[in-house]
């Protein structure tokens, strides 16, 4: 009888280990890290369009030497910032975020002094860049809305009770988010 007690005793403690929510605790985690390197992928993509955008505008107009050494620089600092997926605190990702933000602030200055170029704004080869820089900076703003709400998901679920105590027995700590850039809140100035 004490045999089949203890037996029962283990049934009930194996049967709660089981839901203590590790496993999904670790599949949430994957998923973070997954999303972030979708966002990576999305900036990488990005970074790789730049110097076909810098050699196209270089190649047809005489163009200020500043603006494209500031996009040049920009990029390389960009691209210079990475961020482990273990390591997605808030800080490490306002890090990355403000490189990404300064080469966001250089291509707005390229694509505002490509307006007195109209043989440039005619170019195929440009406007087809353009268009994909459009569309890599739509991406970046998905992966990044994706990235917030598994990160959202995954915090969560590691503070809520009795999970919060798993968590912190086994170091799943809560991630960082992406945040508006300052002033991101004002409507750019449009001047012609």
């Amino acid at each position: 009888m004490k045999r089949l007690f203890f037996y029962l005793i283990g049934f009930v403690m194996i049967s709660s280990l089981s839901s203590c929510g590790y496993n999904t605790m670790v599949q949430k985690d994957e998923t973070v890290e997954s999303q972030w390197a979708n966002v990576q992928n999305a900036y990488q993509r990005r970074a790789d369009l730049v110097p076909n955008l810098v050699n196209t505008v270089k190649g047809a107009a005489n163009f200020e030497r500043e603006t494209l050494t500031d996009v040049i620089e920009a990029r390389a600092k960009a691209t210079s910032v990475n961020i482990s997926p273990d390591n997605l605190t808030p800080e490490n990702i306002e890090r990355f975020q403000q490189a990404q933000g300064e080469l966001s602030g250089a291509l707005s200055r390229l694509l505002v002094s490509v307006e007195r170029y109209p043989e440039l704004k005619a170019n195929q080869n440009f406007l087809e860049l353009q268009a994909q820089l459009e569309g890599t900076e739509n991406r970046i703003a998905v992966e990044r809305r994706k990235f917030n709400e598994t990160v959202q998901d995954y915090n969560s679920y590691i503070r809520s009770f009795p999970r919060n105590l798993i968590a912190g027995m086994f170091d799943f700590e809560r991630k960082g988010y992406f945040e508006a850039e300052a002033g991101a809140q004002q409507a750019p100035t449009v001047e012609f």
